[in-house]
């Protein structure tokens, strides 16, 4: 299908952060073979704010999951910064998911003993380029981009359901990564807490950051730029919002 995503002829002639041609996910269990994705094509620039929007079962969660190197497709390509991902190893897919995409969840994910600086700075132990002697700025300037500055020393235990969020995205901020993939943030939070987290996300777009949400709610997927609708795992329609939402002033999410 042809996407409806018009580029202009500067945003055409750069290299895309990412473009999968014909991309296909067939999962095989016991020798039953339950095909998910079928002849996905799509790019998308460096600095793009874009929600893979869809309902349950239609296949956005595991295209998320093949973007962001979790999982790889069965068939078709995946070019990342100009580079085609197949035959890179497990280890080679795991520097890129260290150091070029970063995730926040649904679920948080936090560690409820340690702090919000302890936790923002995990990600940073297992990262092969950044000095130790970083990780503590690195993780105080992400928590401030987020406005949890008074919160930094808290226990995560102590936070509310949109400051957990917003320390996750916190902590998906300090690897300074290519793409930040944002799974459902706001499906676990009040309408109060969720406008904070899209508030968050909106000010990283904002900076310069590249955000791809996965969502199943209309209401927060037009707080992106554009909008990608997934349907039975095949792109039903790839349009740019032109009546986008900003938290600014909202009381909801609905």
């Amino acid at each position: 299908m042809p996407s409806a995503h018009t580029k202009s002829p500067r945003a055409a002639s750069r290299t895309p952060l990412i473009e999968v041609t014909k991309l296909s996910k067939v999962y095989v269990n016991d020798a039953v073979e339950t095909p998910v994705l079928f002849d996905i094509d799509l790019r998308v620039q460096s600095g793009e704010f874009m929600a893979i929007m869809g309902p349950s079962g239609s296949g956005k969660s595991t295209l998320m999951h093949i973007l962001g190197f979790l999982d790889r497709p069965t068939h078709g390509k995946y070019r990342f910064l100009g580079k085609d991902t197949a035959g890179r190893t497990d280890d080679e897919l795991a520097i890129i998911r260290a150091t070029k995409v970063s995730f926040v969840f649904q679920a948080f994910h936090l560690l409820p003993r340690a702090t919000v600086l302890e936790n923002v700075m995990l990600p940073l132990l297992y990262h092969p380029t950044i000095p130790s002697a970083e990780r503590q700025h690195r993780a105080q300037a992400a928590i401030n981009a987020v406005g949890l500055f008074e919160r930094t020393n808290f226990l995560t235990s102590q936070l509310s359901g949109g400051q957990k969020q917003r320390t996750a995205i916190a902590r998906s901020l300090v690897t300074e990564p290519q793409v930040i993939f944002a799974d459902e943030p706001t499906g676990n939070l009040d309408s109060v807490s969720g406008i904070q987290v899209m508030g968050a996300l909106e000010k990283l777009h904002a900076s310069g950051h590249t955000i791809i949400l996965v969502t199943h709610e209309r209401s927060t997927a037009e707080f992106a730029d554009r909008i990608v609708h997934i349907l039975d795992g095949r792109i039903a329609s790839d349009s740019r919002s032109h009546s986008r939402r900003s938290s600014s002033g909202l009381t909801s999410l609905k």
